[in-house]
């Protein structure tokens, strides 16, 4: 079940970030996945100073892995840039919003190069946006799997649902809207298990945070996890996996309207929660479907 959820999310990150087809992007795929790795190995052990700077295994196959990177997406960049060139319509996805935006910001200063995102900022939100995603949004779905294994009554719920809605036709835009329970079974996991676990902000100038008084410079951690299970916010049932709560929405589902954030909050929210939220009931409308 984690592999069909992780290939399918990762098909779906692939398309609406490209364009392109599952296959021309796989190595790309590949490749990030052993970077992540290896960074994740990397963090858990003891840091001496100057150690990423030597030629070790590690770290000459991290640069190795970067530079095969860049060249993937550079060659669809490239390929893209030609196309436009040409004249051919761009495609809605987002190296297409971003290179549209970009060549935008550029005309407007009278084609300077210099103005606007250079090709290696292009390539690491590229980057950004898969490894920003695709893995929560895999995460998710899992947990989202085993709570309904442990719900009878929920995974009933959502599966009629689901059945009732796409049983003759398939999933569009606009009929995963009309998903309420599957969105309540969602916003619930996403509560009880979120992507991240804390915020890590740091303070611009002096802050007052209600009876605390926070000078400029300052880290600041916000724990998502703490304030989601808090009785306080959420009645002495914070811990159990209850979807009623959001029958009515987010703003209803707890009296303080920022006791929720799965996906951060403010200026920083993520920008990708709309489609995390939309690939998300993509994905588990798939898995009911392919089940039947």
């Amino acid at each position: 079940m984690c592999g069909l959820v992780f290939n399918f999310v990762r098909r779906c990150d692939f398309s609406a970030e490209f364009g392109s087809s599952y296959q021309e992007g796989r190595k790309i795929f590949q490749l990030l996945r052993e970077q992540e790795k290896i960074y994740t190995t990397a963090i858990q052990s003891v840091y001496i100073p100057g150690s990423r700077s030597l030629p070790t295994k590690q770290n000459k196959r991290m640069k190795k892995i970067y530079e095969e990177i860049s060249v993937l997406l550079k060659g669809i960049i490239n390929k893209r840039e030609e196309a436009m060139k040409l004249g051919e319509a761009s495609k809605h996805d987002l190296l297409g919003l971003l290179m549209e935006s970009n060549l935008k910001e550029i005309r407007e200063h009278g084609n300077d190069r210099n103005t606007g995102m250079s090709l290696e900022d292009v390539i690491e939100e590229c980057k950004l946006f898969y490894l920003a995603g695709q893995e929560t949004t895999s995460v998710l779905l899992v947990w989202a799997m085993v709570l309904l294994s442990q719900n009878q009554n929920w995974q009933a719920r959502a599966r009629e649902e689901v059945l009732q809605i796409f049983e003759s036709n398939p999933p569009t835009y606009d009929t995963l809207s009309h998903l309420k329970v599957v969105t309540m079974v969602l916003l619930e996991v996403l509560r009880l298990y979120p992507a991240a676990v804390e915020l890590l902000r740091t303070s611009r100038k002096k802050t007052q945070l209600g009876k605390f008084s926070l000078p400029a410079g300052v880290d600041v951690s916000i724990h998502i996890m703490l304030a989601h299970h808090d009785k306080e916010l959420w009645g002495e049932d914070a811990d159990e996996f209850k979807p009623e709560r959001f029958s009515e929405g987010v703003a209803k589902a707890t009296e303080n309207q920022f006791a929720y954030f799965p996906f951060g909050a403010g200026p920083r929210i993520c920008t990708r929660q709309n489609f995390a939220m939309l690939e998300a009931k993509l994905a588990f409308a798939h898995i009911i479907l392919s089940k039947r």
